[in-house]
């Protein structure tokens, strides 16, 4: 197997770049370069052990044992490093060897879900060991990983969980101010063709009220108690109403900086807007370095803390669908990974309201709403061209068209459009990966919003590693407002931009964005508010509706 993979990545790593064509494998989409970044040297603790782990799956193992030997001589008591030699023991089938790195990986603080977790196609010599049958007697009856919340509406929700095997998952949730009303319960089954797992569907729930709620796999009975994770619904469609929600992007894993996801939980956010870059996998053509990349953030006690009780909606961006900078091209099918691969394993792992158009329109656009709220997320990375054409497109005429007829039916009071890349030009000086590579198309979007007279429009974006606020002034309607936020977990940064017009710009250490709307006043309002990992307020800015008509 490992050979095989060796093989396709080799193969990918060695052949040129093609122009787009009919007989152009990549249909017109970038090269991946998944060597640009994950090398030897990297300073950036979330490069590391993806690097020893392409090494791994080229089957280049004595190169991958060096390296890790490399960092537990710098920090003997990294948990990730065992874990990996673990996995790199495994595929020299050194049974004893591997086990005992393993086992090192857990008492050092490893989450012993990450161990079953997988990648299952690495650990699959492992699985009759007595440590995997003590590892699965530890947790049976609850999730390896989650549960995440996801898709919630004013009477619905979906909860998303990793199992250890394929099996039974039960959601048992009741009212938590009221202990005597009836309990709601809803299951399905997690699956090996979709990584063990699954995700439960709850409807029937009255709206703007919190619930108390617990997760079982197999025949475990659930137990509610005061101790139960809650989640809230959400407003009823066009009531006024008062919510907060966290945004950002750029979530590498770095585990001193993990305390951020208790950080956003600290300010009770109503939902989680997750803007791209919320993993960093940089190899698209490799299932299992996507496994590997989700997984150990999935693993985390504060990530799974905060989207337990949070409603978490994502779409993805360039590290987390390709590599860096990267334009999927305007073909469906190709490159066959973009469906077979990213989409397949991004769909695996969120309860997004949708993906796209479903298997013959993929990707992570979709629109939801909460009370007089509505929010459209773009993808702007699987039907992207080139910005180097004539009329380049960022979101393909398929997404352009879906995404107008979406905006002309929204009415409520505020209209979000969510996009992985920053709206201004002025975000990232003359580089092209923004919308400034793609100015025709912005502006076709942005006159449809005038031509139509659609008022209340509120621009987010992530990607750059600092968080800012833009006004972008328009002549022939009202002003757009950016808020740009994606340094969630990231040791990496970018230059702060006030000099190149930024209303205000941050990025001394990690930071969200806290965003506040207000239906009830008599001129709405959504406040934009910084908040650093410290839980320290950097910036704000408020926008009121009579503004944006």
């Amino acid at each position: 197997m490992i050979q095989r993979i060796a093989f396709v990545l080799l193969l990918s790593m060695l052949t040129t770049p093609l122009q787009a064509q009919d007989d152009d494998p990549l249909g017109g989409a970038s090269r991946p370069n998944p060597q640009m970044v994950l090398k030897r040297g990297g300073r950036q603790y979330k490069r590391n052990h993806q690097f020893a782990l392409r090494l791994i799956l080229l089957d280049r193992l004595e190169e991958a044992e060096e390296l890790l030997q490399d960092f537990l001589s710098a920090d003997p008591g990294d948990p990730e490093s065992h874990y990996m030699l673990g996995l790199l023991y495994a595929q020299q089938e050194k049974t004893e060897q591997a086990i005992t790195e393993l086992r090192r990986a857990v008492v050092l603080g490893l989450p012993p879900g990450r161990v079953l977790a997988g990648p299952r196609e690495l650990i699959s010599t492992l699985q009759e060991d007595a440590f995997f049958d003590v590892l699965r007697k530890s947790l049976a009856g609850v999730p390896l990983h989650g549960p995440l919340v996801g898709n919630v509406t004013d009477h619905s929700a979906a909860f998303w969980v990793r199992t250890a095997e394929a099996d039974k998952v039960i959601v048992t949730l009741r009212e938590q101010a009221d202990k005597a009303a009836p309990l709601h319960s809803a299951g399905t089954l997690s699956k090996a063709d979709d990584d063990f797992t699954a995700v439960v569907n709850v409807d029937g729930l009255k709206a703007n009220t919190v619930y108390s709620y617990e997760v079982t796999v197999g025949n475990h009975p659930a137990e509610l108690t005061e101790d139960s994770p809650q989640f809230q619904t959400f407003p009823a469609p066009g009531e006024a109403s008062k919510f907060k929600l966290a945004f950002g992007g750029g979530a590498g894993f770095v585990p001193p900086h993990e305390r951020m996801w208790d950080t956003i939980a600290s300010y009770h956010p109503l939902a989680l807007l997750l803007l791209g870059d919320n993993t960093y996998i940089d190899d698209p053509e490799s299932v299992e370095m996507q496994q590997y990349t989700y997984q150990r953030r999935q693993s985390r006690p504060e990530y799974r803390r905060l989207t337990g009780r949070t409603a978490v909606f994502t779409i993805w961006d360039d590290h987390d669908f390709g590599t860096n900078d990267c334009w999927g091209g305007p073909l469906v099918d190709k490159p066959a990974w973009k469906r077979d691969k990213a989409w397949k394993v991004y769909k695996q792992n969120w309860p997004n309201p949708g993906f796209g158009g479903g298997p013959e329109q993929p990707g992570c656009y979709y629109a939801f709403s909460i009370g007089d709220i509505d929010f459209v997320m773009l993808d702007c990375r699987y039907y992207r061209t080139t910005a180097k054409i004539d009329n380049p497109s960022m979101l393909g005429p398929v997404q352009l068209k879906w995404f107008e007829e979406k905006l002309l039916k929204c009415h409520g009071k505020f209209k979000v459009i969510c996009s992985s890349v920053p709206w201004d030009f002025r975000t990232k000086g003359d580089s092209l990966d923004t919308w400034n590579g793609y100015k025709q198309e912005r502006e076709k979007i942005f006159r449809m919003i005038e031509d139509n007279n659609i008022p209340g429009v509120v621009l987010m974006s992530a990607d750059r590693h600092r968080s800012d606020a833009w006004k972008i002034e328009r002549a022939g309607g009202y002003p757009f407002y950016e808020f740009n936020s994606s340094r969630l977990t990231n040791q990496h940064v970018h230059p702060t931009m006030k000099k190149a017009g930024a209303i205000f710009s941050y990025n001394a250490k990690q930071s969200f964005g806290l965003v506040t709307f207000d239906t009830t006043l008599d001129d709405p309002t959504v406040m934009y508010e910084v908040i650093n990992i410290d839980g320290e307020r950097i910036d704000g800015l408020a926008v009121k509706l009579s503004e944006l008509q």
